[in-house]
């Protein structure tokens, strides 16, 4: 029996290099925003401070290294977005692990090391997993309507994790840790992806049909809210993560989190794959688990700069 695959369109096909561009500009602006929120804070260098206060955020915006990082990133985000606009959900979502990889390089030239056998081992597995699982995505999965209830349910999920992450700021924020915030921010970026393709897709359609307005439209609005909380909240949650911990590390966290949740509600909730053979699951299984491998491979390998000894 023959197997029917899905082959991307040639604009589908477009948003590959664009996630590919956006990436680099994901590790960029994530160097830069790590250097203006570590800049002259012994805290933050010694890995002790677990979050941010109004005063830190103010203090934020006066500082270059940040100011750069941020314009980085927001040209990152557009470039995703249009990247989703123009591609499925689960073929441009993971792409965004080769920050992972630039990063790795950036962090090992700034702190003046080089990138032993194991850290190009470690890259080595991201890239390859990355590589095949987008590869299959390509063939096997497409863009999809989204319908109301699809949506109501993300949108409950999404209500339901940011009730437990204001929960756990308002009674244990003082026992945050690192991981805490990489988390927390993985699972937040990972419903803005999902929720800015859904946005998109809807937008879109409003206007193929001279934005004439249907019953269901009121929840593209719900979807813009739920959008703009997790992207401020997962915002927050970055910038404490810098403040505690090294850029590597956050990126780490983020480019396996991020596109595991984004990729998960793609597939389980909106019905991308669908139509594809039991044999891409399969291979989406394994792929997925070599990245990851290779991630935090990657994430426990911190090049650090050794101190100099004073002169005599």
């Amino acid at each position: 029996m023959a197997i029917e695959l899905i082959s991307l369109t040639p604009t589908q096909t477009l948003g590959i290099p664009v996630a590919l561009v956006g990436s680099v500009f994901l590790a960029l602006g994530a160097q830069f925003q790590h250097r203006g929120v570590s800049e002259r804070d012994p805290e933050a260098e010694a890995g002790t401070k677990t979050g941010l206060n109004l005063k830190d955020l103010l203090t934020l915006v006066r500082r270059p290294a940040w100011l750069a990082g941020t314009l980085m990133l927001g040209l990152a985000i557009l470039l995703q977005l249009f990247s989703l606009y123009l591609a499925p959900l689960t073929v441009v979502q993971p792409l965004g692990a080769l920050a992972l990889v630039i990063t790795a390089v950036l962090n090992a030239r700034a702190a003046k090391a080089k990138l032993g056998i194991p850290t190009i081992r470690a890259v080595a597995f991201c890239a390859g997993g990355i590589g095949l699982f987008v590869g299959v995505a390509a063939l096997t999965t497409t863009t999809v309507p989204i319908h109301d209830t699809q949506l109501i349910i993300v949108l409950g999920i999404l209500a339901a994790v940011l009730t437990i992450l204001a929960l756990a700021f308002g009674f244990f924020r003082r026992r945050f840790s690192t991981l805490f915030y990489i988390v927390a921010a993985g699972v937040l970026f990972g419903f803005v992806a999902t929720l800015a393709k859904v946005v998109i897709d809807r937008v879109h359609t409003l206007v193929r049909f001279g934005f004439h307005y249907e019953p269901g439209d009121g929840l593209t609005f719900v979807c813009m809210a739920g959008l703009a909380a997790a992207a401020l909240s997962g915002s927050y949650f970055v910038q404490s993560a810098y403040a505690s911990g090294p850029a590597d590390l956050v990126v780490a966290g983020l480019t396996v989190i991020d596109p595991l949740i984004g990729v998960s509600i793609g597939i389980a909730v909106l019905g991308e794959a669908s139509s594809a053979p039991l044999w891409a699951g399969v291979v989406f299984v394994l792929a997925g688990a070599l990245a990851v491998y290779g991630v935090f491979q990657l994430s426990t390998r911190h090049p650090r700069a050794h101190p100099s000894r004073p002169r005599s």
